[in-house]
């Protein structure tokens, strides 16, 4: 699933993300592709089985050209932090301990 025009991230075994060029990506579309440095489309949310989880993905995100965008916080049942990638798409990892939540 890797070629010139696309290339595919594996996040985990069951989630995988694929990451298209500009122009092979236009021709999935017939809407205008906004400009993700002024505006944004969307925001990518993945939850995670820990808090150090959450740190090794945004690390190897900046480590490999991401940019920070919200600092990490913590509220100690819920841990998130999040990254602008390449393109300046915005990306939230969390983890969220839901042992004290009422399951009903």
């Amino acid at each position: 699933m890797t070629n010139e025009n696309a290339t595919c991230m594996v996040i985990s075994e069951s989630i995988y993300v694929m990451l298209l060029v500009e122009d092979y990506f236009k021709t999935f579309t017939k809407k205008e592709i906004p400009d993700s440095a002024s505006s944004t489309e969307a925001i990518v949310a993945l939850s995670v089985k820990s808090k150090e989880e959450v740190d090794e993905i945004v690390n190897r995100a900046l480590d490999v050209g991401g940019k920070p965008f919200n600092e990490a916080i913590d509220h100690g049942f819920m841990y998130g932090w999040s990254f602008l990638d390449i393109d300046g798409h915005s990306w939230e990892v969390f983890y969220m301990d839901e042992s004290g939540f009422n399951q009903n």
